[in-house]
């Protein structure tokens, strides 16, 4: 009998197989495989918590920014408020600055044609009085003496 190579390839085997058994080797590659296994799942846990922090946060900043732009809108609304209100009162104070300046306008205006007129009275009058001197003048020179005869015999009348 002739033991050939695969013989001794098979006991090998065997004897290898055996060993291994003997010092426990896939209980150790059991246990290794197992606590690789738990520090997995241990970080896919942490990687879980983590996506939930992240999207808590997420959540959070969107919230946060939606309140932002919600505020802003609320403030420009409240600007544009105030701008219309001063505006509007701007346009109520102009407007009621001109109505002053125009009543004042017309007071002077008034002031200075009733002025005018008085001084234009005051010219008549003079004039007329002018004009009535002169022709008084006249008057006494040409018709004088007979102006007297006629005053004397008009209070003479009147006295008696």
């Amino acid at each position: 009998m002739e033991i050939d190579a695969e013989f001794w390839v098979i006991i090998a085997l065997i004897v290898f197989i055996g060993v291994m058994l003997y010092i426990r080797v896939p209980r150790l590659l059991a246990t290794a495989l197992d606590n690789r296994i738990r520090k997995i799942e241990a970080e896919l846990n942490e990687a879980a918590r983590l996506r939930a922090e992240a999207q808590s946060l997420l959540d959070s900043y969107a919230n946060k920014r939606a309140e932002a732009e919600a505020e802003a809108q609320g403030i420009v609304a409240a600007a544009r408020e105030e701008a219309d209100r001063l505006a509007e009162e701007a346009a109520v104070a102009l407007e009621s600055l001109i109505g002053r300046r125009s009543r004042a306008v017309e007071e002077k205006i008034a002031q200075a044609e009733q002025q005018a007129i008085a001084e234009v009275r005051g010219r008549s009058a003079d004039v007329a009085i002018e004009a009535a001197r002169v022709i008084l003048s006249r008057q006494m020179t040409e018709k004088g003496d007979e102006l007297v005869t006629q005053a004397i015999q008009d209070v003479a009348a009147k006295l008696h």
